[in-house]
């Protein structure tokens, strides 16, 4: 670990700012029912994002939805609140009524979680399933019946070719992330799986771009399909203080130390670009004693799933992470993100930044830019149409200069 130390020569300490905004609709506008309406009451939810009050109307009317949305914008409320009502509605409890396609399988615990809190007050039941651990638990649950399945491709079809699965009576298909299951190599799972979905049904497909494969895979599924986008599709959300610092190398985990002294961050979710990259940095800050996890495609999914209940329950203040591991990470009030390494592809720093910021909330995004990646950062600039500000240069002495 580097021994350089910042010196602050005005004694600041670093101070984060939130914004706020409110200028969605009410949830009771949505002609939600009660039980629903409460539970989300529970949960301290009262205004809906702009994806929500779009796509909720629409897909309670049985309608197709094409949604382009970033992460962070409601989307899984979007479709999971009117997907409980219709559900109520038709009282289809021990088969598969709704269907929920993913890449990921920290995503598809997050959905289990939301489908959970917002049927708190329902008879519905939310499974999830993925690969990486043992299939007994889930086969177990699924024997038991379940209305509502959250799946990655590979566990699902493993399990329908195992005849486990049953998909016959699905009356809702949703495609979240398409563009992310289409990188990963999963478009061909998911046309097998929806050879077994009936072709009268609803669906509902989700993406945070649409490039030209998912707009022709969704003109193939989608019947006259209601068309939302929030959120341009390579625009940082507004609600995202962004800043940048200059600093090499071997310096970094020293401003890193020193912003992370400010104890107004009560969490910070902190990327790095490799597994290695996130392990080391662990290490590194240990010895300073600021305690933090990695999660990353090495690590068991039991031990992803324990850091990233740690970093909510606030027993860690830091979760560093690689981008693949950070997909579906859901995590209320999360007011920092840290780029420590600058990522190569200018639309995963959207993906990053929209860790924070969610839901209209207020949040601070810090990136620290080499020499190297100087490149990676006009590119970013170019892409976002926003010059990210400079916030200080860290010099060969580990001195901080405040721009």
């Amino acid at each position: 670990m580097s021994n350089i130390q910042i010196v602050i020569p005005n004694g600041e300490p670093h101070k984060d700012r939130y914004f706020r905004q409110s200028k969605n609709m009410n949830f009771t506008q949505l002609e939600l029912i009660e039980p629903i309406q409460q539970a989300l009451k529970d949960a301290g939810y009262a205004t809906a994002t702009e994806i929500q009050a779009k796509a909720i109307p629409p897909i309670l009317e049985g309608k197709d939805i094409l949604g382009c949305a970033q992460t962070g914008t409601g989307k899984t409320a979007a479709f999971a609140l009117p997907a409980l009502q219709k559900l109520q509605e038709e009282k289809k409890y021990n088969t598969i009524h709704t269907l929920v396609l993913t890449p990921t399988r920290e995503l598809a615990l997050q959905i289990e979680e939301n489908f959970n809190a917002y049927a708190k007050y329902l008879r519905t039941k939310s499974l999830a399933i993925f690969g990486g651990v043992p299939q007994g638990r889930q086969v177990a649950a699924l024997k038991k019946g379940v209305s509502i399945l959250i799946a990655t491709p590979g566990r699902l079809l493993d399990l329908m070719q195992q005849g486990i699965v049953d998909l016959s009576q699905v009356k809702i298909l949703v495609l979240d992330e398409a563009d992310h299951m289409l990188d990963m190599g999963f478009i061909n799972d998911v046309k097998k799986i929806m050879l077994k979905v009936p072709e009268k049904r609803q669906t509902l497909l989700f993406s945070a771009t649409m490039p030209k494969a998912i707009r022709k895979f969704a003109n193939g599924i989608l019947r006259n399909p209601v068309e939302i986008s929030v959120t341009p599709e390579s625009s940082t959300v507004d609600a995202v203080e962004q800043s940048v610092y200059y600093v090499e190398k071997p310096q970094k985990t020293g401003l890193l130390v020193h912003l992370l002294k400010d104890k107004s961050i009560r969490r910070s979710l902190v990327f790095t670009r490799t597994k290695h990259g996130a392990d080391k940095l662990v290490k590194q800050l240990s010895k300073t004693g600021i305690y933090a996890a990695a999660i990353h495609g090495n690590k068991s999914q039991q031990a992803r799933q324990r850091a990233l209940a740690d970093f909510k329950d606030s027993k860690i203040r830091v979760l560093v992470a690689t981008d693949i591991a950070a997909r579906g990470i859901d995590i209320d009030e999360l007011p920092h993100v840290v780029n420590y390494e600058l990522p190569n592809v200018p639309e995963t720093y959207v993906h990053r930044i929209g860790r924070t910021g969610r839901a209209g909330r207020g949040g601070v995004a810090v990136s620290f830019c080499d020499m190297e990646q100087r490149s990676e950062l006009r590119d970013i600039q170019k892409l976002i149409g926003f010059k990210v500000p400079v916030t200080g240069e860290v010099k060969e002495n580990g001195q901080l200069m405040r721009k």
